[in-house]
């Protein structure tokens, strides 16, 4: 029977081949280019084989090292072509999948958490998973008055795990970071780590599940499911379905996915100001478009608390950027933290530094692509240039980590959808500071 944690030994062996395995391919490329391989074919086949390890090492680890995996793949529009296509179905993988627990495991936790006689509050339950993710997976049944629930149920000794895999992936951050560039991999890790003790409660993830359920009652563009029963390692919610933002990244139709787009960019916007919370779990397996084109949302394990909804300084400092208003950006940005005293920077700087990824909401209709995330990475993130070298003179206050992270999130997933959205007006509506 495998349960959580493996022995740290194994674990550690686990993760470490990543690093060691991609030490070994280059090794090996170079034997094959000696031998008359091309460097194109050696490198293509390099990454194909290091795209199945990642899949392979991480989702069977499930913990820390599924979650990266997770929070990784939202951004995986970003990367250059010649990396982007070996990796982004072993990437896209780890939202959804990962090995399941075995039948007795599973009868264990609920026994523990719902009591011996757990079975007379179902009138059934599938024992196959339907759906697993990094600190536990998700059981189909039907609820005792008829109703049919998600069975979420969380791996035995998933904190440790969590942890261990965490500390250890921190070790080898710049080797990720080769595979994915453009994606900084260690305040990533930090920020996974410091949110992992509310996600291993159940009970504030169902509480936060709660709170939006009550806020977003008979909406017509949202759908979050009602918890039924919760425990701290068990949460018992109403049965959705739907199309998952993943199946429709691949398969759906410009209209399906202009319409979950829509909805998932606004999610950020309206989930403070009705709910005084931000889902911020931003990857594609945790919504679905609904048949009554609403958009399901379910996890709410991460959640960033705003009891007085989005702080009113980004609308303001956003409608600055958009307006050319340089001066009083950089007077904004230095009293919240953005500019520290002793940094000088040149205030038409801030406006051509911003301006760019701000587009979306500049003009009444944005088209997201991948080749528009992609040409904003490299100028953000290209040591070489101005754009890079002018971050590095900005500070991120620790209180907006997570915000700044669901937003990027949410532009990845935007543009693995390639939806046309019209966020201008949604900004005008639900976002605090940006009309005035």
């Amino acid at each position: 029977m495998t349960e959580l944690p493996e022995r740290a030994s194994r674990r550690t062996a686990k993760l470490a081949s990543l690093p060691l395995g991609a030490a070994g391919r280059a090794v090996t490329g170079v034997g094959r280019r000696l031998s008359g391989t091309s460097a194109d074919d050696v490198s293509s086949a390099n990454r194909e084989r290091a795209a199945q390890q990642l899949f392979e090492v991480l989702g069977s680890l499930k913990g820390g090292a599924m979650k990266l995996g997770q929070a990784m793949s939202v951004f995986e529009a970003a990367l250059p072509d010649d990396l982007a296509e070996p990796y982004r179905e072993a990437l896209v993988k780890l939202q959804e999948e990962a090995p399941p627990m075995p039948s007795a495991t599973v009868h264990k936790v609920l026994s523990d958490q719902l009591g011996a006689r757990w079975r007379e509050r179902f009138e059934s339950f599938d024992e196959d998973p339907a759906a697993a993710a990094s600190i536990g997976q998700v059981h189909r049944g039907v609820w005792h008055d008829g109703r049919a629930v998600a069975i979420k149920v969380q791996y035995p000794g998933a904190g440790p795990a969590l942890m261990a895999d965490l500390n250890q992936l921190s070790r080898f951050a710049r080797v990720y970071g080769m595979l994915t560039p453009g994606i900084e991999i260690k305040p990533l890790i930090a920020e996974i780590r410091e949110r992992v003790i509310d996600e291993l409660d159940y009970r504030k993830e169902a509480d936060s599940q709660r709170t939006f359920a009550i806020a977003f009652d008979d909406s017509p563009d949202y759908l979050v499911p009602k918890v039924v029963a919760s425990a701290p390692k068990v949460i018992i919610s109403e049965w959705i379905d739907g199309i998952s933002l993943r199946t429709l990244i691949g398969q759906g139709t410009q209209q399906q996915r202009d319409r979950a787009g829509q909805l998932l960019g606004d999610l950020a916007f309206i989930g403070p100001a009705l709910a005084g919370l931000m889902h911020a779990d931003p990857h594609p397996g945790n919504y679905r478009l609904m048949p009554d084109d609403r958009l399901g949302v379910f996890d709410f394990g991460a959640v960033k608390s705003l009891p007085d909804g989005l702080p009113p300084f980004i609308g303001e400092v956003v409608r600055m950027v958009v307006d050319g208003r340089a001066d009083d950006a950089l007077d904004a940005l230095r009293r919240n933290g953005f500019v520290k005293g002793s940094i000088e920077v040149d205030a038409d700087g801030i406006v051509d530094y911003l301006l760019p990824i701000l587009e979306p909401i500049t003009q009444p209709e944005f088209q997201f692509t991948r080749e528009w995330l992609k040409k904003e990475a490299a100028r953000l993130t290209n040591p070489r240039s101005p754009a890079a070298k002018f971050g590095r003179q900005l500070n991120l206050p620790p209180e907006y980590l997570m915000i700044h992270r669901v937003l990027m999130g949410n532009i990845g997933v935007l543009c693995q959808l390639e939806s046309r959205a019209a966020f201008r007006q949604s900004a005008e509506e639900w976002l605090p500071g940006f009309a005035q």
